[in-house]
């Protein structure tokens, strides 16, 4: 482990990859080198030289209400994403969002001379910028295209990997048919409130992942399949749903106000172990999921308490809902604080949702890193391809989750 306290932009950078490897990425050798090759600071001018090499993104560009439109996504996670990616030497690889050019030039690096990197974004002012800073950190050959990312960029086709670096909510034709047969995707892909960064392998119809991590992006421009509403009149809690899943905002306004049922798990977490894992079981088996987002006035106040305020996951069926949420149950064996897993329903069948919740908890308990296998199809895919599995349908893709 780096200990120097030199602030130089190499000490920084050496700081910032020992930081990425003590949280288990960049876990060859060839990606933890390009991490420690490419200048990060240079394509973030405009960042403090400290900033540019801590965990976290760099915001590049903001909407005028202030939202992120383009940004240098936060270490860890670029180098996650690199590690699904899977790389080789020789490559053709296309980005879809070009954000700093920084993602692009380690792309480069890893592919090699004898490789090619295209990275697409919709945006000219941010195209402008990553090809400026390619140019300066000597990744002249590296194309940048504007152009909507969503059709990927087929004179360069096909490609053996094709990376996302914005949040999408589906995935477009474009970038099935110009991955090639065995290519790999990698995608942070949304669904029923949660973003997983999905690396798929192409397998003649379908794309099968062999990977699925936390992560979060900017959504992709044009691709926002998710619906929202308020569940009080004072708009402290906004429930998000999917375009596709049969909730009724009207049914649901005031139910926080009905009686209010504790259910819970007997299932019991440390302070520092994750339990996101239940969230993506419960997409992977309850219709009804969806995600819950309560501000700090409501969780004062009682009214709604999720495990996470700002994005918990929930069950809505009808007049009813329940949510994800913990409460303090003293200290484990190492002596740390440990939370009990549970649920709090409300509505006429509140109950039955907080067991149901609770349930997935429990089976979630049962083999904490099981994750789901997810099978990407066209989303007309014949029904018999499908089986019996849930599935979950989009507008182009028809995503089916097995054991």
């Amino acid at each position: 482990m780096n200990t120097t306290t030199d602030s130089t932009p190499e000490a920084l950078r050496a700081t910032m990859v020992d930081r990425i490897k003590s949280a288990g990425h960049a876990r060859t050798a060839a990606v933890e080198q390009a991490l420690r090759d490419v200048p990060r600071h240079r394509f973030v001018p405009a960042a403090q030289l400290a900033d540019a090499y801590a965990n976290q993104a760099v915001i590049t560009k903001r909407a005028a209400d202030g939202a992120a439109l383009s940004c240098a996504s936060v270490p860890t996670v670029v180098a996650m994403m690199l590690d699904q990616l899977d790389v080789q030497p020789g490559n053709r690889i296309l980005e879809i969002g070009a954000g700093t050019g920084y993602n692009a030039a380690l792309l480069a690096t890893l592919t090699g001379p004898t490789g090619h990197v295209t990275t697409v974004d919709i945006d000219s002012e941010v195209t402008a910028g990553a090809r400026a800073g390619l140019d300066v950190t000597g990744f002249a050959d590296v194309e940048v295209i504007t152009a909507d990312g969503s059709l990927g960029a087929p004179d360069n086709a096909p490609y053996d990997r094709i990376i996302v670096t914005v949040g999408a909510f589906d995935i477009p034709p474009a970038w099935r048919e110009q991955l090639a047969l065995g290519g790999r995707l990698v995608v942070p892909l949304r669904w029923r409130g949660q973003t997983r960064s999905v690396a798929f392998v192409h397998d003649d119809d379908r794309l099968r992942s062999d990977s699925v991590k936390l992560c979060g992006f900017v959504p992709m421009i044009g691709q926002d399949s998710e619906r929202s509403s308020h569940l009080d009149d004072d708009e402290q809690v906004t429930l998000y749903w999917d375009a596709d899943q049969d909730i009724d905002p009207k049914l649901l306004q005031g139910v926080l106000s009905t009686t209010k049922t504790e259910v819970w798990s007997e299932v019991t977490v440390g302070a520092s172990e994750p339990f996101d894992g239940v969230w993506l079981r419960m997409t992977a088996t309850e219709p009804a999921t969806c995600r819950i987002a309560a501000d700090q006035t409501a969780v004062d106040s009682g009214l709604c308490t999720p495990a996470i305020p700002s994005r918990s996951p929930a069950l809505a069926e009808g007049e009813s809902l329940a949510y994800f949420t913990y409460r303090r149950v003293g200290s484990g064996q190492s002596g740390g604080a440990q939370a009990e897993l549970g649920a709090i329903g409300h509505g006429p069948i509140g109950e039955n949702l907080a067991q149901r919740l609770c349930e997935q908890i429990r089976a979630w308990n049962q083999d904490r890193m099981d994750e789901p296998t997810i099978v990407a199809y066209q989303a007309d895919a014949p029904e018999e391809q499908l089986a019996s599995h849930y599935s979950i349908a989009k507008r182009w893709a028809r995503l089916v989750f097995a054991g």
